[in-house]
């Protein structure tokens, strides 16, 4: 693997952990951004911070990397609708532009990208 490689999942990963743990910092702005029909809101949130601090820390070392890219593909998928909720309510964020809701629900594709390389032996290169 190359030092490149290495680099960019320890930044994704990195990346994760810092806002796994934002959500029990900030649990009010995360459980606003759910989408309606989704139950147990606060429940949610705590988990989706969990799941993003423990993957995030997995990615780190290449032995359980393939694992944790699996991890937050599956993960990137089932906070999608948050994003998708966020982008087609911007009245409900007034402090993010409409247009940075949008611009984001075409980075969770290139993270499921970056995350699921991960997911080769290789780990990622």
């Amino acid at each position: 693997m190359t030092r490149v490689a290495v680099v960019r999942r320890w930044v994704l990963g990195l990346a994760f952990v810092a806002a796994g743990v934002n959500h029990f910092v900030q649990p009010d702005f995360y459980t606003r951004i759910m989408p309606p029909w989704l139950p147990w809101h606060a429940e949610l949130v705590l988990l989706s911070g969990v799941a993003e601090v423990a993957l995030g820390l997995l990615a780190l070392p290449s032995r359980t990397a393939p694992a944790a890219g699996w991890g937050l593909v599956a993960l990137l998928v089932a906070v999608f609708p948050a994003n998708v909720h966020m982008a087609l309510h911007p009245e409900l964020f007034p402090e993010i532009p409409a247009w940075v809701l949008l611009a984001r629900l075409p980075f969770q594709g290139v993270f499921m990208w970056w995350a699921y390389r991960w997911t080769r032996p290789a780990g990622g290169t």
